[in-house]
């Protein structure tokens, strides 16, 4: 009898509903992965290498092969964790006898530190949308809801506006694998949100939509829609072209761990479910000291 994942495709089409379904795991997630995954999948077919002939071997020549593509380390390191991600799926359900890529390191050294914003920085940025303008309102908020509460881009784009607490300081967000955290929000934010609904949101909302940020034509905004706005904000600022709504999320954590803000709070407020996740920012810090005491310290 034929094994329902006989071939590399079916296997990542029962492992992309494993993710979805038993994981819980969010949209752009389960993309990522299918992804990485497909890219060997790929590899496999052109090789005509069957799910039970690959090996280590088989596996360390294919990063290579993206290596040698040109593809940057943090990916290689992507596709390495998905790709034991999927074969750990595929033991365990009992498609594969032995994981061929339990031996598979991503070495910490090739992750680079996150790329973070000084707080002067990032006040340039908040300034650079037009505030006479009713886009410029706008942009303004999500900037200041970005930076003040950490979000994901793509969990800004589906911030409805009733998960939004103005008068508290605080919202609702659901983040990788529907999880539900509470994040605060601070008074600059909410200054500008404020701003935002009583002057702006209603002018661009003819269909009563449930998101908090629209566009111009009315619609909720896409995680593309939201990376070029920034980018836009960004050249503005005299911050280049390369700023990501990550960047802000790093900034965010950064300056508060910077501050005093403890690793425990700072995890649940970024919503990472493991604390390792949040603890690079501590790597940030220190070496953000280091720099500091090299330049000023005499006997440095």
């Amino acid at each position: 009898m034929k094994s329902p994942a006989s071939s590399p495709e079916d296997a990542l089409r029962l492992f992309v509903e494993f993710l979805t379904v038993e994981k819980g795991l969010s949209r752009n997630s389960v993309q990522a992965y299918e992804r990485d995954v497909r890219k060997l999948a790929g590899h496999l077919k052109a090789g005509r290498i069957p799910l039970v002939r690959i090996t280590e071997e088989t596996l360390t020549g294919f990063i290579r092969r993206q290596s040698q593509s040109g593809l940057s380390a943090r990916s290689l390191a992507r596709l390495i964790s998905a790709m034991r991600s999927f074969f750990r799926f595929l033991v365990l359900g009992g498609f594969l006898k032995k994981d061929p890529s339990a031996r598979l390191t991503t070495p910490s050294t090739w992750l680079a530190l996150p790329k973070f914003l000084t707080v002067e920085e990032v006040e340039a940025l908040l300034k650079a949308p037009d505030a006479k303008k009713p886009h410029g309102v706008r942009d303004r908020a999500m900037l200041e809801v970005l930076y003040g509460s950490g979000l994901r881009v793509s969990e800004l784009a589906t911030l409805k506006t009733a998960e939004v607490n103005l008068g508290d300081g605080f919202l609702v967000c659901r983040g990788k694998g529907g999880k539900e955290r509470i994040v605060p929000l601070g008074r600059s934010a909410c200054d500008a949100v404020g701003r935002y609904l009583a002057e702006v949101r209603a002018l661009i909302d003819a269909q009563d939509r449930e998101e908090m940020f629209l566009s111009r034509r009315g619609r909720p905004f896409t995680r593309q829609g939201l990376w070029k706005l920034l980018r836009q904000h960004a050249v503005k600022a005299g911050l280049g072209a390369k700023i990501s709504p990550h960047v802000l999320r790093h900034s965010f954590a950064t300056h508060l761990l910077e501050r005093g803000a403890d690793l425990r709070s700072v995890q649940l407020m970024l919503g990472h479910s493991q604390i390792t996740t949040t603890q690079i920012y501590t790597h940030v810090s220190r070496e953000r000291l280091r720099r500091v005491y090299d330049k000023f310290h005499p006997r440095a």
